[in-house]
């Protein structure tokens, strides 16, 4: 019988609290890692750690605001300091943003949407990277990027250009850190009915319309980003890259 893919690793999920984050944290637990669910919202953080845990997996909850540097500094040594290092590192906490034309969108939700999506991966990744090639064993970084890292849609400027960023941050990191035996990669999913996108959107026929432009005829599902994160993270992955995988369906193929 073939070991779990993870077993002895120490896997750190951002926005862990729901959505993609949380089917992050329970894939990667059920495969022998050991978690740590960081998010801003300590019920949703606990909530993962219990059904990870009720699994027979090891994870436990941080409670941090990722747009504070010092704090995601001090969560990255905390993690290390109790796991004994860190192996996969999975920088998926993010928001939508406010809908307008560029020309009307709200600055203080520009910052806000740029802080989150953009600034708090660059803190996140800026800290485990020096975690990583502290330790000396490498790693791998997953960011979650999506489609809009390589298309745009009206209105939502903030989110577009954010992602676009995560990208390139992607890219950077893994032409700096590939020495160091670290990976850096991301995840592009497309329209998945979780997170800020169902809160924001809620209904059937308009998702039914989402669900026609793709070739394969449905949105996103929290398991099929997660199987892609653990691809990403596994020795599978072991010779990719600064890669953008999507998880789309096909959608940017049309």
């Amino acid at each position: 019988m073939r070991s779990p893919r993870f077993e002895n690793k120490t896997a750190l999920v951002t926005g862990g609290g729901g959505g993609f984050g949380r089917e992050i944290s329970l894939l990667f637990g059920g495969e022998g890692a050991q978690v740590a669910v960081v998010d801003v919202n300590a019920g949703a953080a606990q909530e993962t750690v219990d059904r990870v845990t009720a699994a027979g997996g090891r994870a436990d909850a941080y409670i941090v605001d990722l747009t504070d540097a010092d704090a995601v500094a001090a969560l990255i040594a905390e993690v290390v300091d109790v796991y004994g290092q860190l192996d996969i590192a999975v920088n998926n906490a993010g928001i939508g943003g406010a809908m307008a034309p560029l020309a009307e969108y709200p600055i203080d939700t520009w910052h806000q949407v740029l802080d989150i999506n953009l600034s708090s991966v660059f803190y996140c990744m800026r800290a485990e990277l020096a975690a990583m090639v502290a330790q000396g064993t490498g790693g791998a970084i997953i960011n979650t990027a999506s489609i809009m890292s390589t298309i745009a849609m009206p209105t939502i400027s903030a989110y577009v250009a954010s992602k676009h960023a995560v990208l390139g941050l992607t890219r950077a990191a893994a032409v700096e850190y590939g020495s160091h035996g670290i990976r850096v990669n991301a995840v592009g999913p497309s329209f998945s009915r979780v997170g800020f996108t169902a809160a924001s959107l809620d209904d059937d026929a308009q998702w039914e319309g989402m669900a026609a432009q793709h070739p394969l005829g449905r949105t996103a599902r929290p398991l099929d980003v997660a199987g892609a994160v653990a691809y990403l993270a596994s020795d599978e992955a072991a010779f990719v890259t600064g890669h953008l995988l999507g998880v789309d369906g096909g959608y940017i193929n049309q």
